[in-house]
């Protein structure tokens, strides 16, 4: 879990760890504390009551199933439900803006602003989705891809000063980065309106389960020297460069202490505990890489990408206002579940 608001540097023993597990065969697996959805159901089924409903959309695409990741469901109902918390319905876009930020750049922001929606860090995503920490009802991660200037990022300044809106940006730790640029994208970091996050070393470098150890290796390693040095920080997130992944690499990138993972998959927005993925190859999006058998949702969300956004916008507003009503409807199921499956274990529902 993350550490909020300090930075923690990961010893060189890292090095060891990817290695093992670059060369394991093994699948990593990842212990969560507290009870499992296996513990609980065990428990309903002294009970009568049914096992939790999760809320469903059909503003999907029918290939995209919501996906929890939550292990624990009275923790989940703890987090959903506390009142200093993020409110049922809210909704995350995160957009991706590639070399061409022109692209009905003013309209996408005005439209966005005009329905409602207010921009977020990667600390805040992460928060969210993780606990539920609150965020404004609509929020919007804007995620420009690959390192860039001082001048080519002027157009989210502009609205850094107008509406204190953050940009991330997908930092490509090339080591022919000329010391220019460095200066320029610390000093924005240091300003607070650019949140850099990682997007490997070498450009063009698209990773997947058929990448050699030494690349996997190189991608996700050296992003961490060099935030470190540059920055200050450990980068959150992984922006998959040219939008490939695989087990290898998601099972290292959260080995390195990777807790975020962006792919190029547009399949709707996100909530806590929930993430539209797919299991197989959609012929009609086919190079949309199937994510669902990773299971590991936080590391291959989904990003619109910035020519979508216009017509996606309402479609992500009515998920938000459907996914509001539908906890609205449930509320007292999910509160009864609770006292007769959490309560002897957690105590009452913690409610400020």
């Amino acid at each position: 879990m993350n550490q909020t608001g300090k930075h923690i540097f990961y010893p060189f023993t890292t090095l060891l760890i990817l290695a093992f597990i670059l060369i394991s065969c093994e699948p990593l697996r990842t212990a969560t504390p507290g009870m499992s959805f296996t513990q609980t159901n065990e428990l309903t089924q002294a009970t009568p009551l049914p096992p939790l409903d999760f809320f469903q959309s059909s503003n999907l695409n029918p290939l995209d199933t919501p996906r929890t990741y939550i292990e624990d469901p009275c923790m989940y109902l703890i987090n959903r439900w506390n009142r200093l918390n993020a409110r049922p319905g809210t909704v995350v876009m995160i957009i991706a803006f590639n070399e061409d930020i022109l692209y009905d750049f003013d309209r996408i922001m005005a439209q966005l602003r005009g329905q409602g929606f207010r921009a977020i860090t990667t600390q805040q995503f992460l928060t969210f989705m993780e606990r539920n920490g609150k965020i404004p009802l609509r929020s919007v991660l804007l995620i420009q891809d690959n390192s860039h200037s001082a001048g080519e990022m002027k157009r989210f300044e502009e609205y850094w000063k107008l509406w204190k809106w953050p940009v991330v940006n997908g930092w490509v730790s090339d080591p022919g980065t000329s010391e220019e640029l460095w200066r320029e994208n610390v000093e924005m970091e240091y300003e607070g309106w650019v949140d850099h996050q990682a997007q490997g070393v070498i450009p063009g470098t698209v990773l997947s389960d058929d990448s050699s150890k030494t690349v996997i290796s190189r991608e996700l390693m050296g992003p961490l020297t060099a935030f470190a040095e540059r920055y200050a920080k450990n980068p959150l997130a992984f922006i998959w460069p040219g939008g490939g992944f695989g087990q290898r690499p998601v099972e290292a990138a959260r080995i390195l202490g990777y807790q975020l993972g962006f792919t190029s998959n547009s399949r709707g927005p996100v909530m806590y505990n929930w993430v539209p993925l797919a299991d197989e190859i959609d012929p009609k999006r086919a190079a949309y890489l199937p994510e669902g058998n990773i299971h590991d949702p936080l590391m291959t969300l989904p990003r619109y990408s910035q020519d979508q956004v216009l017509d996606a916008i309402d479609v992500v507003r009515v998920i938000g206002n459907q996914a509001a009503e539908f906890a609205k409807i449930n509320k007292a199921a999910e509160f009864e579940y609770y006292d007769a499956v959490c309560k002897p274990i957690y105590g009452r529902m913690p409610t400020p």
